[in-house]
C-alpha cells in the first residue's frame, strides 16, 4: 500500500482522506482480533480460516475496482475483518497442531514468515505500480488468497477438541469493539488531527472510558465472557500482554519514524531509507528463529528478559545518532532492536498460552496479538504527538534566531502540519541548500524525544519481563 498511495490519490483523489486508506484497515483488524480468538474455542478452526480468506479475498477485489476513496476505505475495512481472522488463526492453528515442546519452534517459523512477507510486500506493490496498475496490488491478492483457501480446506486437520456448548457473548463483543475503536480513533487523531484538549479527544476518552466500564460490567454477567475478566488475575497472562504491549510500543514507533530520521535528517535516498529499515523485520524474523530452537534452554522468562534487554540496548543507542550518522550504524542498531522483539514476542506468546488451559488457547492467542496491535497503534500515536510538538519547537527555535527568515510562510504552515512534506522533490526545489541543512537539523531534533519514548517503552517492558512468573519444569 504504501508504495501506490501516491498513486491511488492521484487517480481517485481525496487527498484528506489519505491516512484512512491505512487506519479503516487497522482498527477492523484490530477490532477482530479477540473475537475470532473467541470463536476459535467454540466453531472448528477450518470454517473460521475459510471464512476469514474468503472476506478477505472479496474486500480485495472489490478494492481493485474502487472508483473513490470513500468506496476505497470501506473495502479496506471489510479487508480488516479478514486480516484479523488470519493474522489470529494462524497463531492459534500453530499452537494447536504443536506438541507444547515444540510449540516454540512452531511459532518461530510464523514469525519468519511474517518477516519475509513485510519485506517482500513493499517490494512487490513498488514493482506492481511500476509496471502495471495500481488495483493490481489487490488483484494479486485474489489467486494467493485462493491458493490459501484451497490449502487449508484440503490439508488443515482439526486436532484441539471444542465446547459443546458455548453462548456467545454479544454483549461483551459489542461493547469490546466500540472500547477498542474509540481508543485507537484517539490515538490516531490526538496530537495530529486534533490537538490533545480538543473537544473531538475529549469526547473519544470518554467514549473509551464509558465503553471500557460498560464491557467490565457484561463481562462479569456473561456465562462465557468472550475475554474473561479472571484472566488478568493470572500474573503469566496479564503481564506477558503488558510486556509484548510495551515492546510493540517500541518498535512500531521505530516503523514510524526511522524512514523519517533517515531520509529527512540525514538526506538519504529512498532507496536507502528501505535497506536500512529492513533490518528492524530482518532482526525480529531472526531473533524468533533463534530463539525457537534455544527457547527449551533458557526458559520462557529468561528468553523473554534477554530481548528485553536487547530492545532497551538498541533504543539506548538511538541517543548517540546524529545529523552525521551513517546508515551502516543505524541499520545494527535497528536490528539489534528487532532481534529484541523477536525475543519477546515469542517468549510472551508461549507464557500467555500456557496460562490458560487448553480449551482457551484461541482466547489467550488472540490477547496476544490484540496487545500487540493495540501497543503499536498507541506507541505511533503517542510518538506522533512527541515528534510534531519537537519538530515545531525546532523550526520556531531556528525561524525566531533568523536561520529560516527567508522561508515563506505558507510553506512553513505546511512543514510545521506536514513534516515529511519536506522530502518531497517539489518542496526541496523551493528551498536554499543551507535551509535545507536546518530542516534536516529540525526534523533530527524532533526524532530524538521520539527515541526517548521508545527508551521508556523498552525499560517498561524489561520491568514486565522480570515480573514474569517462572516455569514449572
Amino acid at each position: 500500500m504504501s508504495a501506490a498511495m501516491p498513486t491511488v490519490v492521484a487517480d481517485l483523489g481525496g487527498l484528506d482522506l489519505y491516512s484512512w486508506v491505512y487506519s479503516a484497515y487497522l482498527l477492523t483488524r484490530t477490532v477482530c482480533l479477540p473475537i475470532f480468538g473467541k470463536l476459535a474455542d467454540i466453531y472448528r478452526t477450518k470454517t473460521l480460516y475459510a471464512v476469514s480468506i474468503v472476506i478477505f479475498i472479496a474486500a480485495s477485489l472489490a478494492a481493485g475496482f474502487a472508483e473513490s476513496m470513500g468506496f476505497l476505505i470501506a473495502c479496506r475495512a471489510l479487508q480488516g475483518i479478514g486480516a484479523g481472522g488470519n493474522f489470529a488463526l494462524v497463531y492459534i492453528v500453530l499452537a494447536d497442531i504443536s506438541p507444547p515442546e515444540e510449540r516454540a519452534k512452531t511459532l518461530s517459523l510464523g514469525s519468519f514468515v511474517w518477516g519475509l512477507a513485510s519485506v517482500l510486500g513493499p517490494t512487490m506493490g513498488g514493482f506492481i505500480v511500476a509496471y502495471f496498475s495500481w488495483p493490481w496490488i489487490f488483484f494479486i491478492n485474489v489467486p494467493l488468497g485462493v491458493l490459501s483457501l484451497v490449502g487449508v480446506s484440503l490439508y488443515l486437520v482439526e486436532t484441539r477438541e471444542k465446547r459443546a456448548k458455548a453462548v456467545i457473548d454479544f454483549a461483551g463483543a459489542l461493547t469490546l469493539s466500540l472500547s477498542i475503536l474509540s481508543l485507537l480513533c484517539l490515538f490516531l487523531l490526538a496530537g495530529q488531527t486534533y490537538a490533545w484538549s480538543s473537544p473531538q479527544v475529549l469526547v473519544l476518552g470518554a467514549a473509551a472510558i464509558i465503553f471500557g466500564a460498560w464491557f467490565y460490567a457484561a463481562e462479569r454477567r456473561a456465562k462465557d465472557p468472550i475475554l474473561p475478566i479472571s484472566f488478568f488475575g493470572r500474573r503469566g497472562f496479564s503481564i506477558g500482554n503488558a510486556a509484548v504491549f510495551m515492546s510493540s510500543f517500541a518498535i512500531f514507533a521505530f516503523f514510524g519514524f526511522a524512514p523519517l530520521f533517515i531520509q529527512g535528517a540525514l538526506g538519504k535516498s529512498p532507496l536507502e531509507v528501505g535497506s536500512t529499515v529492513l533490518a528492524l523485520s530482518l532482526g525480529w524474523s531472526v531473533g524468533s528463529v533463534v530463539l525457537g530452537r534455544l527457547i527449551r534452554y533458557w526458559g520462557s522468562r529468561n528468553s523473554a528478559a534477554a530481548g528485553a534487554v536487547f530492545l532497551s540496548a538498541g533504543c539506548a543507542l538511538t541517543l548517540t545518532f546524529s545529523t552525521a550518522t551513517s546508515t551502516t550504524a543505524c541499520f545494527w542498531v535497528f536490528a539489534l532492536v528487532g532481534v529484541g522483539m523477536g525475543f519477546v514476542a515469542l517468549a510472551t506468546i508461549l507464557v500467555v498460552q500456557n496460562s490458560v488451559a487448553p480449551s482457551d488457547l484461541g482466547v489467550a492467542t488472540a490477547s496476544h496479538q490484540f496487545s500487540r496491535n493495540l501497543g503499536g497503534t498507541i506507541g505511533v500515536g503517542v510518538c506522533g504527538g512527541v515528534f510534531t510538538h519537537g519538530f515545531s519547537t525546532a523550526m520556531q527555535s531556528a525561524l525566531a534566531g533568523g536561520r529560516m527568515e527567508s522561508l515563506p510562510e505558507f510553506l512553513f504552515d505546511q512543514i510545521r502540519r506536514s513534516p515529511d512534506s519536506v522530502l518531497r522533490p517539489d518542496v526541496q526545489a523551493q528551498l536554499a541548500p543551507d535551509m535545507i541543512l536546518q530542516l534536516h537539523q529540525a526534523i533530527s531534533q524532533g526524532v530524538l524525544p521520539v527515541f526517548w519514548t521508545t527508551i521508556v517503552a523498552a525499560v517498561a517492558c524489561l520491568v514486565c519481563c522480570l515480573l514474569l512468573p517462572r516455569e514449572k519444569h
